[in-house]
């Protein structure tokens, strides 16, 4: 099956299943890839709750400089191509693993964030979960006293069970999946686009290089997200079928 055959402007739920290497573009390092940011720092010092517990200034010194590194940047061709196709295709749907909030700042609408935002904080008490975009934060601490945390998932946390209820449900009616920029090494994550291929729906995959599950894709295209995006969006009809 060739780009033509996929017809993408005739499609009606387009799910984009996007990972670090979409927001690379943007000048965010990856996770695990090459220079990623579990290289140089030990996640189990910044990024689970035992290292919250033990030494919460830390933890949020390290996010805290996440989040200002982020905040200076951009996003990039692949968000906002991302975003024009959801204004051409309402039903489009993206389920992201990152935690940056760059397809929100592109445009996007639709968005269901697996692991979190680190533009959110939370707490146990009946405040729960709140936005909060202050960089850095007025307060690392809630009105009732306790640490205020990263609303994001930490190694060893579990996924929200209605967000992965959501994610399921896009991917079982989508007729069309896009991943990009994913490694397709984190469960349960990396079952979304295995849903999409027993479906037999039509799948695309963008990366630099080839992963586990390259060979089960309907198309492989070997590049950057913004690239071959702008690929895909050359072979778009927005004519209505």
């Amino acid at each position: 099956m060739n780009l033509c055959d996929l017809a993408l402007g005739k499609r009606r739920r387009i799910v984009f299943f996007t990972g670090a290497g979409i927001s690379a573009e943007s000048g965010i390092p990856t996770y695990r890839g090459k220079g990623g940011l579990w290289h140089q720092y030990n996640y189990e010092e910044y990024a689970c709750q035992l290292a919250f517990d033990r030494n919460p200034e830390k933890v949020w010194d390290f996010h805290e400089e996440r989040r200002a590194f982020v905040a200076r940047c951009t996003p990039a061709e692949g968000h906002r191509i991302i975003a024009d196709i959801e204004k051409h295709i309402p039903g489009t749907t993206v389920i992201t693993q990152n935690i940056d909030g760059m397809h929100q700042r592109a445009g996007s609408r639709n968005v269901i964030e697996l692991h979190g935002s680190m533009w959110r904080v939370r707490c146990d008490c009946n405040m729960g979960v709140r936005e909060n975009n202050d960089v850095p934060l007025r307060s690392r601490q809630c009105d009732c006293g306790a640490y205020l945390r990263p609303d994001i998932v930490w190694f060893d946390d579990p996924l929200d069970t209605e967000v992965i209820e959501r994610a399921m449900r896009a991917v079982q009616t989508c007729d069309l999946l896009i991943t990009i920029g994913t490694s397709a090494m984190v469960f349960p994550a990396a079952q979304i686009p295995l849903i999409a291929m027993q479906r037999k729906v039509p799948t695309i995959e963008i990366n630099p290089e080839k992963t586990g599950l390259t060979p089960y894709y309907t198309v492989f295209l070997k590049g950057t997200a913004g690239a071959m995006l702008n690929r895909l969006w050359a072979h778009a009809s927005w004519t209505t079928p």
